[in-house]
């Protein structure tokens, strides 16, 4: 305890780790337990957990980045979860699940949570929920038995009461407080471990960015298109929908109403986010018609005004089968594909806007270009598909290409201007797009507006002076 403040997790760094158990909603109160008592958290979620409760709430209360992947590594090149292990005082799992339980006996590191356990020498505190039947379960019982006796695990014993299931029995979390104390318990009087902040996981942009999305609604194109060749087999790419995903997390992050039009992608989408489900090309033709006030030529339902904006981080593909099989074709066949290009996605987008002859109104436009070897195409890729900026990056440089959590983009404007970001978390570099679509979107209201007052002062001007009839 910091004599000074009373609180007894002054400057220490607690990672916590959320798996897959429905009580994953009560982490996020957990989180402000552990920070009104001092501590530094970064919070990791298993891929399970993901799916109760986003990543968006833990990031904006700890202020860090959350660790979702064990593959991802920090803007600077290290990797997250490695330094959350050689840098925190304590990791508390909760909730954790059977199957948590049961990985870390055997020593398994399928996620960011075990592996984060496995890879730390700091104290480890674990608070199961689960159904009571699968707490005393003699698996279990001999797992919890392993991580406490073997391993010198802190286990707070899930309590009884009311189950997810309809039962009452032992499973559900222990009381919150109860873990912060086994946590406290835990540290005890050990030194901090790791003092310099440069070497800690690193803070999240603050950057003051509060609603100025509020009322708008933004369409977002994320992941990569398949295309059929048989009902087995696809021509794809490489995107995880990342950057798409971190768009529609930031945009709903400053009030904005997000359509997220999603093809195949390996990350959770934010909850917030209206998500609509797509795998080809002309799958994503029909819901772009639909979401940009169009009507696809599947079914008018949906159809709404034109949004504010367009963002469209999809990779389309460029090509497809021309004569796609109905059924598997035979390895003793062989296989000779003709392609046939795809649409200009982006570009039937901006004609459907109407940019030409509704300039003023018409949705703010932002494309997508990954390039290999520099950026010489981009401005002309701009001008040709009538957008308001493209968002370039080289696919080749490492921690920029697909299926990183970093990016190094250059954006390029309708002026002819060229902003060559840094390399950057894709959220970061998702909210300085935003950053220029709302400002955008303010300028082209305010111009709207003194229009109409021109035109109304115009309209009322009395005979005999200017503009009358005299």
């Amino acid at each position: 305890m910091n004599p000074a403040s009373g609180r007894r997790l002054e400057r220490r760094l607690v990672a916590l780790g959320v798996t897959g158990s429905i009580a994953a909603y009560k982490a996020v109160e957990l989180l402000r337990l552990l920070t009104a008592e001092g501590a530094d958290v970064v919070v990791l979620l298993s891929p399970s957990a993901s799916r109760f409760v986003g990543p968006l709430s833990f990031a904006a209360l700890s202020r860090h980045p959350v660790e979702t992947d064990v593959l991802d590594l920090l803007p600077d090149g290290r990797i997250g979860h490695i330094v959350v292990a050689d840098t925190v005082d304590a990791v508390v799992v909760a909730p954790a699940t059977a199957t948590f339980l049961a990985a870390m006996a055997s020593g398994l590191a399928g996620d960011v949570v075990t592996a984060t356990c496995l890879a730390t020498s700091a104290p480890v505190v674990v608070a199961p929920a689960m159904d009571g039947d699968m707490w005393t379960h003699p698996a279990t019982v001999a797992n919890v038995g392993r991580l406490r006796d073997d391993f010198g695990y802190a286990v707070v014993e899930p309590e009884s009461g009311p189950l997810a299931s309809g039962q009452s029995g032992t499973g559900r979390l222990a009381e919150l407080p109860k873990i912060v104390d086994a946590v406290v318990r835990a540290i005890g009087d050990r030194p901090v471990r790791q003092p310099d902040p440069a070497a800690r996981p690193p803070i999240a942009d603050t950057t003051p960015r509060d609603s100025d999305l509020v009322g708008r609604r933004i369409v977002i194109t994320a992941g990569g298109t398949r295309e059929p060749i048989d009902p087995v087999r696809y021509i794809g790419n490489r995107s995880t929908g990342r950057m798409g995903a971190a768009l529609a997390e930031a945009a709903t992050a400053r009030g904005a109403m997000v359509t997220l039009i999603a093809a195949a992608v390996e990350v959770p989408l934010p909850s917030e986010a209206h998500v609509v489900r797509v795998e080809t090309t002309a799958e994503l033709r029909d819901a772009l018609a639909a979401a940009m006030g169009g009507s696809s030529h599947v079914s008018d339902r949906g159809r709404m005004g034109a949004p504010d904006a367009l963002v469209m981080a999809a990779a389309v593909a460029d090509f497809t089968p021309a004569q796609p099989r109905g059924t598997k074709i035979s390895r003793a066949d062989g296989l000779t594909l003709e392609l046939a290009p795809t649409p200009d996605l982006l570009g039937e987008v901006a004609a459907m806007a109407g940019r030409s002859r509704n300039g003023a109104s018409a949705p703010y436009l932002v494309g997508f270009a990954a390039e290999t070897g520099g950026f010489d195409r981009a401005a002309g890729k701009l001008e040709a598909k009538g957008i308001d900026l493209l968002v370039a990056n080289d696919v080749s440089e490492a921690g920029s290409g697909f299926g990183t959590d970093t990016n190094r983009v250059t954006i390029f404007d309708r002026s002819g201007a060229a902003d060559a970001l840094p390399m950057l978390s894709k959220r970061e570099v998702a909210d300085r797009i935003l950053d220029r679509v709302a400002a955008a979107l303010d300028a082209r209201d305010a111009s709207a507006q003194t229009a109409g007052e021109q035109q109304s002062a115009g309209m009322q001007q009395p005979a005999g002076t200017e503009g009358g009839r005299g």
